[in-house]
């Protein structure tokens, strides 16, 4: 059965009113990630970036393809995007595609999947995919910190703002495990993203964190000045300490139904 292509689409925006920031402080994904996907796909023409919010994976799969479409439900994240002379970019939702059939060799979903409409999105991958097409989907956790800072992070993310975390943030945490991917598996390597940060920077980041937009929200304070407290207590202004993030990702091929 084929996507219902007329119907409207709901478009879970969570992100766009910190664009900026997403963009500036959001860690980048590893190189070799990038390289197992050009290694797994029938040609290297087109690949096709949904939901690609400031074009962080758009830009990395440039490398690797003769061309890149990169969307984004949201013009305010496309309105930071990366700039690539091989990345193009358009505004629309990743449940409706427009472009013609069998045309992609790769369409990939980062950090976005579990906010999709999936049962819309894979008829449209189906469609625009070439035979043997490659679909992938990842997603990285919560991270860790070198040293005793970890402890700090641990009880932020889970006791201070863990209630926050929308629910589609579980399927986040559990590694897209639950997720339905009516795609003929292909192994997917053990992954991790990887930053050299010093306090300020993760605070950074953890200002993006929709758990802590939540938390401004409704309780009306911000969690953030008491986190960084207990964060530099025992990570020194000057120092840079290595942050894991486990990358979780789902690799599939189109095979005839």
């Amino acid at each position: 059965m084929g996507t219902d292509r007329t119907s409207p689409v709901t478009f879970k925006d969570h992100f766009s009113a910190r664009a900026a920031e997403y963009g500036r402080a959001r860690p980048h994904y590893p190189r070799t990630l990038f390289d197992h996907l050009a290694a797994v796909v029938p040609s290297r023409q087109l690949a096709l970036d949904l939901a690609t919010g400031n074009g962080q994976a758009a830009v990395g799969l440039a490398d690797g393809f003769e061309q890149v479409l990169a969307s984004d439900a949201s013009q305010a994240q496309l309105a930071q995007a990366f700039p690539h002379p091989r990345v193009r970019y358009r505004c629309h939702p990743a449940e409706v595609l427009p472009m013609a059939d069998g045309v992609a060799d790769l369409v990939t979903i980062a950090q976005a999947a579990h906010w999709l409409d999936l049962p819309r999105v894979y008829p449209e991958l189906r469609r625009v995919l070439r035979p043997r097409g490659v679909v992938a989907l990842w997603a990285y956790s919560t991270p860790s910190i070198a040293g005793a800072a970890d402890a700090a992070l641990a009880a932020f993310a889970s006791e201070r703002v863990g209630a926050y975390w929308l629910p589609e943030r579980a399927q986040v945490e559990n590694g897209y495990r639950d997720l339905p991917f009516p795609f003929e598996p292909i192994f997917a390597p053990p992954l991790e993203l990887e930053a050299h940060w010093t306090a300020q920077e993760f605070l950074a980041y953890a200002d993006t964190w929709s758990s802590v937009a939540r938390y401004r929200a409704t309780q009306g304070i911000d969690p953030l000045p008491e986190f960084a407290e207990a964060l530099v207590a025992s990570w020194p202004a000057d120092v840079r300490r290595t942050v894991h993030w486990p990358l979780h990702l789902r690799l599939g091929r189109v095979v005839p139904i």
